[in-house]
């Protein structure tokens, strides 16, 4: 039986420049997203409504070409994997019914720690590695955001924004009401995942620790003897 290789800790740059300027970027067009759009609707009446719906529309329009690009690089630099564990997952059968068992076993156990393992000082079940600097949940939440969310927002936003070449179809204004709903009811999930992606980051360490990780890139992983002599020696600006 191969033995497993030994593993330590060590602060390392495990998230790159563009995926900080991804995420950071992302987060603050979201938000004032959210924030036009709470002035579209009336909720809060802090910019005139044409204003309103100019900046709504540039923010959306930046967002959508951040996704496009993100989703290039993603594929294009393999990172695409990390939003999808379970194929990292190598089981001795090599069967990918047991690699999603696997899965769902890792997907319960964060569930159970954030659910009340938390609260018990117990640590958290996943340990982060260089191919793994994801848990199973937020795996599973990144996909939902990007696969179902994020295209629903963007199909329904440039529909409604492109009214006007379509509104002579039959039934137009019901259309356009139904796509409104659908339009809003994707942002406040996307809002909700905001929030709780927010809160999420309290629960580290420190109530910062997440936060300063995203800042820096810099985290606390698992690496065994191969790993590390190889960023040592190939990129060694990436130890912290």
């Amino acid at each position: 039986m191969a033995q497993t290789p030994k593993r330590s800790k060590h602060a390392v740059v495990i998230y790159t420049r563009y995926e900080r300027f991804w995420h950071w970027s992302q987060a603050a067009l979201i938000f004032f997203l959210a924030f036009t759009g709470f002035n579209l609707h009336g909720s809060i009446k802090l910019l005139h409504f044409g204003t309103a719906v100019k900046l709504h529309t540039f923010a959306a329009i930046a967002l959508i070409l951040l996704w496009i690009f993100t989703t290039f690089w993603n594929f294009t630099t393999g990172n695409w994997k990390q939003f999808l564990p379970f194929f990292q997952i190598r089981t001795t059968d090599g069967k990918w019914s047991s690699a999603f068992l696997v899965f769902f076993i890792r997907l319960f156990a964060v569930m159970r720690y954030y659910a009340y393992g938390i609260l018990k000082g117990e640590d958290h079940p996943h340990k982060k590695t260089l191919r793994r600097k994801q848990n199973a949940l937020q795996g599973l939440a990144y996909l939902t955001f990007m696969i179902v969310i994020g295209p629903a927002l963007w199909a329904t936003g440039i529909i409604y924004l492109l009214f006007d070449l379509w509104n002579g179809v039959p039934n137009a204004g019901l259309y356009l009401t139904i796509i409104a709903f659908l339009h809003t009811a994707a942002a406040f999930a996307m809002i909700a995942f905001a929030v709780i992606h927010v809160y999420m980051t309290t629960t580290g360490k420190t109530p910062t620790h997440y936060i300063k990780s995203m800042i820096t890139g810099v985290e606390d992983v698992e690496l065994s003897e191969v790993e590390k002599a190889y960023l040592e020696t190939e990129y060694p600006e990436r130890m912290g």
